[in-house]
């Protein structure tokens, strides 16, 4: 058996999606295992774009096996809604499928997501509104719905109807809000659970059957290491764990079966939402790269926060997950500017540190000590065929990556497309 682990080592939005697609060609088993609908991954072959939230991006691959793990929430009117899409574009999902045992997002925990948010005011979290946290808050406090509830559809609707009750009375009295609908709710859940019913199996068994096959799996988080509920910059955070951590318990393998990692990152930095961002670029280069780079949120349309690239976070990010090598992906973006930095350290209160703090509060005080590496020019990293082709001063950023982080760059991507793609060592 062999895996591979591919995981996003920023705040997410480094071009996973790609990177999984990329890699998925050679794996048997594709699995996401944490997250809901409010990731997204966008992946591009030929002239079309593919945006995925829930469906793991091995899904391009015809008959490849997909796996929603247990440790995903899942919203089943957003998987109708996706599966119609890729259906409708000509891909394939009979080989997709769901943990029996992943929580189920119904119209009460988005509401009570909108609601919160409202209340928090310039506090804002900012969540997606998809009621991702409420979800795993239920799972937590064990009055969550799973999949293999549905087995027994009387019982699963006793449940329901119990908990749109007791939220309708949480909406009413702490949020006043207005209560929902019990009977539209439970109409829609059972439509929308009929459904998906086909893909429900017991994933438990898939995996240990696939170790005992000696399968290739790779495993495929969303969002970003800095965005894990414990590891991340908390509380401006996502409700689950998108770093290895997350993967023995969110798809049901052994942590001593997990291989390789790779964390996907990208040339600069950006982030979605408030919270300390010691890089960030406010003025004139951030705009830039974020046109450039088309920094805007494929789940919400919202533009990201652009900075450069933060070599604390990263080693951060490096030790924390156990990463093999990298993938470096957007290094064209940067293209055209006269000179890029990356951050090696930060400054404290008048002391230099090489380590990412834990409190919001410190990490706000943190100035970016910055080395300067000379820029390049678009058109040569277009004519590129692999990576030797590349500008020197773009390989010189590449090995400048490398050297301060102490891991090789397996993976370096210049564009959306497969062939866009150079890979350096055959990892997979």
């Amino acid at each position: 058996m062999s895996n591979l682990v591919i995981l996003g080592a920023q705040w997410g939005d480094e071009g996973k999606g790609k990177i999984t697609d990329y890699l998925a060609k050679k794996a048997d088993l594709v699995v996401r295992y944490q997250g809901g609908d409010n990731a997204g991954h966008t992946v591009e072959l030929g002239n079309q774009k593919y945006k995925l939230h829930l469906v793991p991006s091995g899904i391009l691959y015809n008959g490849k096996s997909c796996v929603i793990g247990n440790g995903v929430v899942v919203n089943p009117t957003s998987l109708v809604r996706e599966i119609k899409y890729l259906n409708d574009l000509g891909i394939n999902t009979d080989s997709l499928m769901i943990s029996d045992r992943a929580h189920i997002i119904f119209p009460y925990h988005i509401e009570i997501d909108r609601l919160e948010e409202e209340m928090r005011g310039e506090d804002k979290i900012g969540t997606t509104i998809k009621g991702i946290g409420p979800c795993y808050r239920d799972k937590v406090e064990r009055s969550g719905i799973r999949m293999c509830d549905y087995e027994n559809k009387e019982a699963f609707e006793t449940r329901l109807r119990a908990n749109i009750r007791s939220k309708n009375n949480l909406i009413v009295k702490y949020y006043e809000g207005q209560p929902l609908d019990e009977e539209l709710i439970v109409h829609e859940a059972m439509k929308y659970m009929d459904m998906i019913s086909k893909y429900i199996t017991d994933v438990n068994v898939v995996m240990r059957n696939a170790v005992k096959e000696d399968s290739k799996i790779l495993f495929e988080g969303a969002q970003g290491t800095l965005l894990d509920i414990d590891y991340g910059t908390y509380p401006f955070v996502t409700s689950s764990h998108p770093t290895t951590c997350g993967i023995a318990v969110g798809a049901g393998i052994s942590p001593y079966r997990l291989q390789k990692a790779i964390g996907v990152v990208k040339a600069y930095t950006t982030r979605v939402g408030k919270g300390p961002f010691v890089t960030e670029l406010h003025g004139e280069t951030g705009n830039w790269i974020r046109e450039r780079g088309f920094e805007y949120g494929t789940t919400t349309g919202r533009p990201r926060r652009c900075g450069w690239l933060d070599m604390v976070m990263l080693n951060y990010s490096a030790e924390l997950n156990g990463l093999s090598a990298i993938a470096l992906t957007k290094l064209d973006t940067l293209s055209d500017l006269e000179s890029i930095k990356i951050c090696v350290a930060y400054k404290l209160d008048g002391e230099i540190i090489d380590y990412f703090p834990a409190s919001l509060e410190t990490l706000s005080r943190c100035e970016p000590i910055y080395i300067d590496m000379p820029g390049w020019h678009l058109d040569d990293v277009e004519k590129a065929v692999t990576y030797k082709d590349l500008p020197e001063n773009a390989r010189a950023y590449v090995q400048k990556i490398e050297e301060l982080l102490g891991l090789p760059a397996d993976i370096v991507s210049v564009g959306p497309k497969r062939d866009q793609t150079f890979m350096r060592k055959d990892i997979f």
